[in-house]
């Protein structure tokens, strides 16, 4: 198994955008997410013009200049991170979640500048001093782990808000360990039902019947309580202490 559950992953660190004044996806962001008290951090990868891999959710910078088209020099003059400089920064009992942001030219470019053959050396050392999953919205991504990592577990996020039954059998059909659910696909405290959806509690129960574990992004602190009381196995989340606070207090 992946988790011990419920854990807590900080998603892009203490949280998306800005966080108590520190931005996402950095050395800072990381420390702080730690010292709230989860147990993973989840970054975000995807490749420069130059085949170095940054870290860095949005396929474009802030001025709208698209990631894969810039050298690498000037991805790290906007701030970004590289990859080897993340790993460095996360202490190693840490987890890491890798989720793999992949891109349109790795359609087409020669193999060996696609994001996943830059990145397969780093997951393979990295699975050897840390737990470690890798996430992704491209079912390529996880095809190509399984079969180039094959010890490495792999989660499937279909897309935001995605119907909880293509989820799980969807994750299940791809050979995953791992299901990742946008916290809205199960409903947020308050929601009006929805005819049809099934419940957290048998949506859990059917994943982990079928092998899977199950990851939710993003609840607020009562969702993630609510959902580890049905069997979710860890929460990527923006708000760090809030949602240790509510789990503790289960």
């Amino acid at each position: 198994m992946t988790f011990t559950a419920p854990e807590v992953i900080g998603h892009r660190g203490a949280g998306r955008g800005t966080v108590d004044g520190l931005r996402e996806n950095s050395a800072e962001s990381f420390a702080a997410a730690v010292a709230a008290g989860a147990t993973w951090v989840e970054i975000d990868v995807r490749r420069s013009a130059d085949g170095v891999l940054l870290i860095h959710h949005d396929a474009a910078l802030a001025d709208g200049q698209a990631i894969v088209d810039l050298p690498a020099a000037e991805g790290r003059r906007a701030g970004l991170l590289t990859l080897e400089e993340a790993l460095e920064a996360i202490p190693a009992d840490i987890g890491l979640d890798v989720d793999v942001k992949t891109v349109m030219e790795d359609a087409s470019d020669p193999r060996e500048r696609r994001t996943m053959t830059l990145l397969l050396p780093h997951l393979r050392r990295e699975a050897r001093r840390r737990r470690l999953f890798v996430c992704s919205f491209d079912p390529a991504v996880l095809l190509a782990v399984q079969a180039e990592a094959p010890g490495i577990p792999t989660a499937w996020m279909p897309f935001v808000r995605n119907p909880l039954d293509q989820a799980v059998a969807g994750a299940a059909g791809l050979g995953c360990q791992i299901v990742a659910i946008d916290a809205r696909s199960f409903g947020l405290a308050g929601d009006p039902p929805r005819p049809g959806r099934r419940t957290v509690d048998y949506t859990v129960e059917v994943a982990h019947r079928a092998g899977l574990e199950v990851v939710s992004w993003c609840p607020g602190p009562a969702d993630a309580a609510r959902f580890a009381a049905a069997g979710v196995d860890a929460v990527v989340v923006d708000d760090v202490a809030g949602v240790v606070a509510a789990l503790d207090g289960r």
